[in-house]
């Protein structure tokens, strides 16, 4: 019995061994000996990363050769490490380091020794290659930007780091990955689907040629090209009357939601970041934390509103009921409210109906709307979720859905909001700050621009977007939906003839460009901010919201310029010469073309670090640029065209 138990387990343990070897040897073979196979060198073929072109079908990005030095550590055998980092152009501890890095990677998987050599060097080093085993020359491509524009909106690629391999196991150590903008956002339409080569090699550790003439080999999938919605012209035009001021400008077409400029100033050229200079660049664009180039203000950007909100809560009031357009209030340069003043600029005893209200920016008007949106029931603590409900369905606090890889969320406070603060119940007086959107009030430059193309349409709007074609496919379904809001249709007329009266009589009188009837309203935001530990007001930010045509429009924007001071100061010249420069193509207003490209905010913004006493009171002086700056900004703008 132990004899046929002894034989018994001798002939399974043989079959195991036999099964095992045949399942390794028959079934995967192939597998087995391409990827672990010493005598082959596997190659990743890289795919040219698809073009962007902007709405008019110009060419904005492309790509441009570059060659990366590549390691397999357990292959490096010892080498003249001097001569070596020479070629290279770094230092024998970058050597080590780099080396340590690719072996605690993988021993025997290739990795990105040394990335983007220029064609100079690459002459230099593939004829000495042969002398260094373990090591050799892979080709792929960079990004090429062919306008120094839109650096926020295009974003840049840069080399994954170990989360991103992590989360999407097809990226392996040196690949480049978007990072921000368009480049981030459809990353995976346009970085295509990377080959792999295996190359037979012989004794002496030579390539000889493909294996097998390639019939292993997996062939790359060249990314797609897209048109994004961006009008180039239009945003070059936008930065460059951005110039010297801290802010955003986001223009949409309310028949589409198309984003046709993104500007965020200051902003940055965007070949900085390409190339072996990128990590040097990056770095001290990100460690300039005062004027902040990477950081998006047209999209991460939470302000106040201000008074273009006034907007919001006129609609609301209509919807409810609580007001007519032709109702009117009694300003006494103000509105009191227990023992505090919330002033405006109306002369005492003016009776405001809604469009002059609007007309004006009657503070006591929007108060007295605001309150009685509120009190509708006899519960502020209801009344404000009412309130809230409609003013999100504008889009506001929360994110749009939208393509753009960065953005905020935004704050419409609503019943949860206060309890905290007023547990029990709070009366409208209480939140009389979010009337005037100020207070808990606070959104983004693109959500207003949303808002604006919502009432340019008459109570709907189509998600913002950025993408506008992708090559052999179609763009998401979300984007070409409607949104409708809670605001009946008949009640955007008054609303809008008031932003009518903004441009006619009111406001921004000043501001009209001939054969354009432009709707828009000024804002002006109290800003504040800590300086040495003490609150402290510094200038106010400029505001301005428009769409135009009044009928039949095409263009709807927000434009904010931090201490600008009030809106048709610096943000309603940028929005009148947008207007102007997309429906007509050319500009008549070069009186406020020149007064922007003359006049600066450096001096503004360099005040809180200057050391010196702040004053409130010297929030009116505009201090001119110098001449120099001045020249270079007039030869930037001929090739713009005027009439």
């Amino acid at each position: 019995m132990r004899k046929f138990l002894l034989f018994l387990s001798v002939v399974i343990v043989g079959l195991i061994f036999i099964g095992r070897l045949f399942y390794l040897q028959v079934y995967t073979s192939t597998a087995h000996n391409l990827f672990e196979d010493n005598a082959l060198r596997k190659v990743y073929d890289y795919p040219k990363r698809g073009f962007v072109y902007d709405r008019n079908g110009e060419l904005l990005v492309a790509n441009q050769p570059t060659y990366d030095v590549m390691v397999i550590p357990r292959e490096v055998k010892p080498l003249d490490t001097l001569e070596f980092c020479n070629l290279l152009k770094i230092d024998k501890s970058k050597f080590i380091e780099t080396y340590k890095k690719a072996y605690r990677y993988s021993p025997r998987l290739p990795s990105v020794f040394v990335a983007q050599l220029s064609k100079e060097d690459y002459a230099v080093l593939q004829e000495k290659m042969r002398k260094y085993e373990g090591f050799y020359i892979q080709k792929r491509s960079l990004r090429h930007y062919q306008r120094s524009i839109g650096a926020n909106v295009l974003g840049d690629i840069g080399e994954v780091g170990h989360r991103d391999i992590k989360a999407d196991p097809y990226y392996t150590m040196g690949d480049l990955k978007g990072k921000q903008g368009i480049e981030a956002s459809y990353e995976n339409i346009l970085r295509g689907v990377k080959g792999l080569k295996f190359i037979q090699k012989d004794r002496f550790n030579r390539d000889i040629g493909p294996y097998k003439e390639g019939q292993f080999d997996i062939l790359p999938e060249q990314g797609k090209d897209i048109t994004i919605t961006i009008d180039a012209e239009l945003q070059e035009y936008g930065e460059l009357l951005m110039q010297n001021k801290r802010g955003g400008v986001i223009a949409i077409e309310p028949s589409s939601g198309e984003i046709l400029a993104m500007v965020a100033a200051p902003t940055y050229d965007p070949n900085l970041l390409v190339g072996r200079e990128r990590s040097k660049n990056f770095t001290k664009l990100y460690n300039d934390t005062i004027a902040k180039p990477l950081f998006n203000r047209s999209l991460q950007g939470e302000y106040e509103p201000g008074s273009p909100f006034k907007l919001m809560n006129a609609l609301i009031g209509l919807q409810e009921g609580v007001i007519t357009p032709n109702e009117t209030v009694t300003c006494y340069a103000g509105y009191k409210y227990g023992n505090r003043f919330m002033k405006c600029h109306c002369y005492i005893g003016r009776r405001n109906n809604m469009v002059s209200g609007i007309q004006e920016s009657c503070n006591a008007y929007f108060a007295t709307t605001y309150r009685k949106i509120l009190d509708k029931n006899g519960n502020a603590s209801e009344g404000i979720d009412t309130w809230s409900k409609h003013a999100k369905s504008f889009g506001l606090g929360n994110f749009l859905n939208n393509d753009l890889y960065v953005g905020q969320k935004g704050r419409i406070p609503d019943r949860d909001y206060y309890k905290h603060v007023y547990p029990n119940t709070f009366y409208s007086t209480y939140t009389i700050s979010n009337a005037i959107g100020q207070g808990e009030v606070a959104t983004t430059p693109i959500q207003l621009a949303n808002m604006i193309a919502a009432i340019a349409n008459r109570g709907y709007y189509y998600t913002p977007h950025i993408i506008k074609s992708i090559e052999g496919d179609t763009i998401p379904k979300r984007f070409t939906i409607p949104k409708h809001t809670t605001i009946a249709k008949q009640h955007f007329d008054p609303v809008i003839e008031g932003m009518h009266q903004v441009y006619k009589n009111g406001t921004a009188k000043w501001l009209q460009v001939k054969d354009i009837d432009i709707c828009g309203k000024t804002g002006t935001v109290e800003n504040f901010a800590i300086i040495d530990s003490v609150r402290t007001q510094l200038t106010d930010h400029s505001i301005f919201v428009a769409f135009a045509p009044k009928d039949n429009p095409k263009i709807a924007l927000a434009v904010f310029v931090e201490n600008g001071y009030w809106g048709s100061r610096f943000a309603g010249k940028v929005a009148s010469l947008m207007i102007e420069k997309h429906i007509k193509g050319y500009i008549t207003r070069t009186d406020l073309e020149d007064w922007l490209l003359r006049y600066g905010l450096e001096e503004e913004y360099a005040k809180p670090y200057s050391g010196e006493p702040f004053n409130i009171n010297d929030k009116a002086i505009v201090q001119p640029v110098d001449d120099s700056e001045y020249n270079r900004l007039k030869e930037l703008l001929k090739k713009f065209k005027t009439q």
